[in-house]
């Protein structure tokens, strides 16, 4: 399936999740016509889980990935960028085979034709050895870069092993965010939600509530964000959080069953819950068309 940009605007148009930083109005979103230099989007996957065996919860978990790559290639248009949100691999305790899939994970996404991607670990990635391995094949893990007049933030809330962001990165954030205009656009990436959704499932930061209380006085900021497998969006005060979908396989509802478990894979209804999201940016102005789509491209 081709999806080019005109079908991204009309999905947002249609059907889709629409936010607004602020909670303003999304004007002519829907119109090529709005379209300028500084407006954009990007790819946002997540939880790839590279590695993860288990044919009753996904028989196709070595191909999914490679199916979401050929689908991001199909666009005409190419986002300007692609985030993985972090689990880009499967939990293992070997070392070497920690490597192994961190070197299968980045040799599939070679494929893509885009190639500024940017990642960040997951604790599957990087809560065993606090990101060492991760680190030699993709750099820091927590960073900030400007593009079309947005500020991005990737925040480590998964290489502490207490699930915490930690002073040293806390003083980062404080010290990256405080010659920005308190009007600035600033969009955060994080693998953990930074609010606290579902603590005994590990759906949590621990010293989250700091991170979000150094970004409050700022009004136009939007957090992204993966870990728990599923489309979620919620709010901190005037900080809208919204989690993507996974790639391997889905998980339950917050608190919907006693014990967090994988959703079995429906032979009737196959990649069922799985997808990836792309992001349309009105640049300066601080606005965000979401659109989900499953692992073929077909729009939710």
């Amino acid at each position: 399936m081709k999806i080019d940009r005109r079908d991204f605007l009309r999905f947002a148009g249609f059907g889709c999740v629409v936010f607004a930083s602020g909670l303003g109005g999304m004007g002519n979103l829907t119109n090529r016509a709005w379209a300028a230099e500084d407006d954009f989007f990007f790819v946002q996957l997540s939880d790839t889980h590279w590695g993860f065996t288990g044919p009753a919860v996904n028989p196709d978990s070595t191909g999914t990935l490679r199916k979401a790559v050929e689908t991001v290639n199909s666009l005409k248009i190419q986002p300007d960028f692609i985030m993985f949100t972090g689990d880009l691999t499967h939990v293992t305790d070997d070392d070497k085979d920690r490597r192994t899939r961190l070197a299968g994970f980045r040799d599939i996404i070679k494929e893509l034709k885009v190639k500024n991607i940017r990642f960040m670990p997951g604790e599957h990635d990087a809560g065993l050895d606090e990101g060492q391995a991760f680190k030699e094949f993709f750099g820091e893990t927590h960073y900030a870069f400007d593009h079309k007049g947005i500020h991005f933030m990737a925040l480590d809330n998964v290489s502490d092993p207490g699930s915490s962001i930690g002073q040293t990165q806390l003083e980062w954030l404080s010290a990256d965010l405080k010659p920005r205009d308190k009007g600035s656009p600033i969009v955060v990436f994080t693998h953990r939600p930074l609010f606290d959704l579902y603590p005994d499932w590990d759906w949590y930061t621990r010293d989250g509530a700091k991170a979000i209380e150094l970004l409050m006085p700022y009004s136009n900021v939007t957090v992204f964000y993966g870990h728990i497998h599923q489309e979620h969006h919620d709010n901190t005060g005037h900080i809208a959080h919204h989690s993507a979908k996974g790639l391997m396989f889905p998980l339950p509802t917050p608190g919907s069953v006693p014990v967090k478990n994988p959703i079995p894979w429906d032979a009737n209804q196959p990649y069922k819950g799985l997808g990836f999201r792309s992001v349309e940016a009105k640049g300066k102005e601080a606005r965000y068309a979401i659109s989900e789509f499953n692992v073929k491209g077909e729009k939710l």
